[in-house]
């Protein structure tokens, strides 16, 4: 018989893949959609920034909810919750109800908390960081093997059925559909919890001074950082390396400008695993890889793999000034990998050091970082800078600082009290001392 544990994995796995599909199913059919629509490029431009700015603020709205009320329960409203809407979007006929139903719809990326939450409820912290990673790393190929890989083949241009002669139409279609189906699984099918106790410790801590005392923490504060420089980065390139393809390198052909912003997503989604897999070894064997944090194991990996990513993104401006386009490919699969590395390294400290509140920091933690992917492409496209390429090591200047913040909490003697120790709170709120039916 299967291990429950394995089942609440797939459901969250796959809920989390179809969220990343559905959030970036907008990016491979801009150029039909802007010609359906007569939109410009600064109009397509404020539906992928909105698209992006709905996310932050749902995830940590989202993260609570779900240690309050089970992840089955809130998975299966967001579902039905982005299908509906995608399927709205699939039939829009007005620039404004398109974009404001693509908004709604683009809260399928709020579905990562919510794995995140449900993961951590069933694996024993040992090994945390494999089972996040295999979730999140699966999920997050979404974007690359779904949305910019898959739906540009199976809707591909002069796509027509029965029902619709626009491919985007179809796609945003099918993929809603699919949602509502899933989030009707994950409610009949999934558990909020190993156990009974885990389960209620993780809904007696929600409350807005708990919230507030854990947002201010150094662990939380210094985590929320390096995922804005890693998945913010990754969010802000997913939406971004088609056009960089196609513009910086005169790729004017769909589908190839997809495969190749497809290999720096596949690279970032299919690798989290091992990252996650990487802290809970050097954790579990205690091995020290950087001597400035001695004895904090997976603070090491992390740091290095942050140090990566800047370095990766350096080099991504270098690779593309030499004019190669397979060059400048093959640098971004070296950033992806970074990112991968980091955001599991990430993502094995979060619910190692906050095992009661996984979905609140989560929340926290996720959503900050995504605001990355807002910030970033203003960047890449700045138009003070000489060319495309140059963004990527212009992202790259700003992610210092963060570093730097890190440096200073991921010191031994800051790091063992940074679940503890904060800034503008002082005071841990009291615990509730009664018990509280938990329902799974």
């Amino acid at each position: 018989m299967i291990d429950k544990k394995w089942i609440n994995l797939l459901l969250a796995t796959a809920m989390f893949n179809l969220g990343f599909v559905i959030w970036f199913s907008f990016a491979p059919f801009t150029g039909e959609i802007g010609t359906e629509f007569g939109l410009t490029t600064a109009q397509l431009g404020l539906v992928a920034s909105l698209a992006v700015i709905a996310v932050p603020i749902g995830r940590i709205i989202v993260g609570p909810l779900t240690d309050r009320f089970g992840a089955p329960r809130v998975a299966c409203a967001t579902l039905v919750l982005v299908g509906t809407f995608s399927i709205i979007s699939a039939f829009a006929q007005t620039y404004e109800v398109f974009t404001a139903s693509r908004v709604i719809a683009s809260l399928a990326g709020i579905t990562f908390v919510i794995g995140i939450q449900h993961v951590a409820q069933w694996f024993e912290e040992e090994n945390l960081g494999l089972a996040e990673g295999i979730f999140a790393g699966v999920g997050n190929a979404g974007a690359g093997l779904g949305a910019y890989f898959t739906l540009p083949r199976i809707f591909g241009e002069g796509y027509s059925d029965p029902i619709f002669a626009a491919n985007w139409r179809a796609a945003f279609f099918y993929t809603g559909a699919l949602a509502i189906v899933l989030g009707i699984l994950y409610l009949v099918f999934g558990q909020a919890a190993k156990t009974e106790e885990r389960r209620l410790a993780a809904k007696e801590g929600v409350t807005l001074e708990q919230w507030l005392y854990i947002a201010t923490r150094h662990a939380a504060v210094v985590l929320a950082a390096a995922y804005i420089m890693t998945f913010g980065l990754e969010v802000a390139m997913n939406g971004w390396l088609g056009t960089y393809y196609r513009e910086g390198f005169s790729q004017d052909n769909l589908v190839i400008a997809a495969t190749f912003a497809a290999t720096f997503s596949i690279a970032a989604g299919l690798l989290r695993p091992l990252g996650g897999y990487i802290s809970d070894v050097v954790a579990r064997n205690e091995k020290d890889i950087l001597p400035w944090f001695e004895g904090r194991y997976r603070e090491q990996w992390t740091f290095a793999t942050m140090s990566w990513v800047v370095i990766a993104l350096f080099g991504m401006t270098a690779a593309g000034l030499t004019g190669n386009v397979y060059l400048a490919v093959a640098a971004g699969f070296l950033v992806g990998v970074g990112c991968a590395f980091s955001e599991g390294a990430i993502f094995a400290q979060v619910p190692a050091m906050f095992p009661n509140n996984s979905g609140t920091v989560a929340g926290i933690v996720g959503g900050v970082g995504t605001v990355g992917g807002t910030v970033y492409p203003l960047m890449f496209a700045a138009p003070f800078l000489p060319n495309l390429h140059v963004g990527y090591a212009l992202v790259g200047l700003t992610m210092i600082p963060i570093l730097l913040l890190t440096a200073w909490v991921f010191q031994p003697h800051i790091a063992e009290r940074s679940t503890e120790d904060g800034w503008f709170i002082d005071e841990a709120p009291a615990q509730p001392t009664g018990g509280v039916a938990a329902d799974d």
